[in-house]
């Protein structure tokens, strides 16, 4: 077993982005004798697809976990942005940095070039649903030359090799881009993994590509079923039936054999969002009666079975340097009594979303309901698989919903998760959030350089976005990912966003 992660937020890093210059050798895991040897992998993933397993959906994710798609960059195991598609990187200046590709072939034969990098980054900024990892900048890329790509930001971006790490830049061939706006990854990423057939949102199939830059995988291919329920993927996992199963519901980790669990600090918050746009929370002191009404402690032993931590803020233990830095939160509305709760709302109910991918989401829901019944709210479930719902919540649909969010996924910067989350035109901004003063901490912290005064201003942010009870954050998560004693190499990820690579095998 390998850890994707060895104190993987002590820092920001970004040190060695903005020295100027960072080059790697070629090589990845070598194509020896007994690649091929192992046999296929049984993987088990939580969230089926959204969007056919498009990059500028949340599935993203699912082409980075299996090492489908890759981008100009990648995150270390500390966090750092390292050399994927491109070998090297210098910043030119503020705004504008040069990337040089190494030689690399798109699973479906054609090469990688400076063109086909342009075209892919020119999709991704004219998405008619914008990658969340841009919901705060806008880029310009030019091929200088078969081999060089310059991309250049309008205002300064600090950050921009991490940004380019996102699952959701990850490169595909010119043929992944149809004219109605669709992207297909089927045969079209660059990763040691190809996807031959996609069977709606249950299934899919992947096949080692042998023509990978860094080498053949160990594995010949990976055999992925999409298992909504937590505890029938465990139970999938304890038959058998698969070799590895993500999120495991807590209930059920310690129903599995030592061996095979396995506890992974985690950079994922649960909070309870609040729409500020629309409904009942549009009212300030009835978002801080409800901030006050739950209490995200309680989750702890009894929803959670100690798999996580009582929330500090939107940062947990597993940004390490958030709690020497945090902002005491001032300013926040008075919150409304029981009576005044039941005056306001005069009959309304609140209408509390969760989905049923993370198996404690829903357990959460009924102690949070209980808590706002006593606070004088009438309260209404809506319960469902995340799919299903995901276009309401961003329509602002319901008046609450409890999140279970990865607050460094899309560039392990912690700005790119404010910005798509909070800021006024925030492109996952469930929360409906229009604060100035918001959007303007989330600028400063955006254009910062300094690693220092980036964290810090990130956590002022953190205390002005929670001075509008757009969000109360209830516990900080410890994952639970079920592996078989038969696999070695499968990835342990903080940011969830890495599980299966080139190195990864059955015994």
């Amino acid at each position: 077993m390998r850890t994707a992660s060895r104190g993987l937020f002590a820092t920001l890093a970004l040190t060695p982005l903005l020295a100027g210059c960072f080059v790697s050798g070629e090589g990845g895991s070598s194509a020896d004798g007994e690649a091929g040897q192992s046999g296929r992998l049984r993987v088990a993933l939580a969230v089926p697809p959204v969007q056919a397993l498009s990059p500028y959906s949340n599935d993203a994710t699912v082409l980075s976990k299996l090492s489908v798609a890759e981008g100009l960059t990648a995150l270390d195991e500390d966090g750092v942005a390292a050399p994927a598609l491109a070998k090297s990187w210098t910043q030119k200046n503020a705004t504008t940095w040069a990337f040089e590709l190494r030689e690399a072939t798109f699973q479906d034969g054609t090469e990688v070039t400076a063109e086909s990098v342009v075209n892919a980054l020119d999709h991704a900024n004219e998405a008619e649903t914008k990658p969340r990892v841009l919901s705060d900048v806008t880029l310009t890329a030019k091929a200088e030359d078969a081999d060089t790509v310059t991309i250049s930001t309008r205002t300064a971006d600090p950050v921009l090799p991490l940004r380019l790490a996102s699952p959701a830049l990850g490169i595909l061939s010119p043929k992944a881009y149809a004219k109605d706006g669709t992207v297909s990854p089927v045969g079209t990423g660059t990763g040691p993994f190809e996807i031959t057939k996609l069977t709606g949102k249950t299934k899919a199939a992947l096949d080692r590509f042998d023509a990978h830059w860094g080498g053949k995988a160990k594995a010949s291919g990976i055999d992925v079923s999409w298992i909504a329920d937590g505890t029938a993927r465990a139970n999938a996992l304890r038959a058998g039936d698969v070799d590895i199963a993500e999120w495991i519901p807590t209930a059920q980790a310690k129903l599995l054999d030592k061996d095979t669990r396995h506890e992974v600090p985690s950079v994922r918050t649960d909070s309870l969002v609040l729409n500020t746009g629309s409904g009942l929370f549009t009212d300030e002191t009835l978002r801080a009666a409800a901030r006050e009404a739950v209490d995200g402690a309680a989750l702890v032993d009894s929803v959670f079975g100690g798999y996580a931590d009582p929330a500090q803020g939107l940062f947990g233990p597993a940004v390490s340097w958030a709690a020497d830095k945090r902002v005491e939160v001032t300013g926040r509305a008075a919150a409304a009594t029981t009576a005044q709760v039941k005056s306001k709302t005069k009959g309304r109910t609140l209408r509390l979303a969760s989905y049923t991918n993370r198996a404690e989401l829903p357990e959460a829901a009924s102690v949070l309901q209980q808590q706002l019944e006593k606070a004088g709210f009438a309260v209404k479930q809506d319960v469902r698989e995340y799919t299903q719902m995901e276009a309401d919540l961003l329509a602002g649909k319901y008046d609450a919903l409890v999140f279970s969010r990865v607050t460094l996924l899309d560039t392990g910067d912690a700005v790119a998760y404010l910005a798509s989350d909070y800021t006024s035109d925030g492109v996952y901004n469930i929360a409906g959030l229009k604060d100035s003063k918001v959007d303007q901490a989330i600028k400063s912290a955006a254009g910062e350089g300094d690693t220092a005064k980036r964290q810090q201003k990130i956590m002022r942010a953190e205390a002005e976005i929670l001075r509008t009870d757009a969000v109360v954050p209830l516990v900080h998560e410890k994952v639970v990912q079920g592996i078989s004693t038969g696999v070695e190499g499968v990835l342990l990820d903080p940011r969830e966003r890495s599980l299966v690579d080139v190195d990864t095998h059955a015994k």
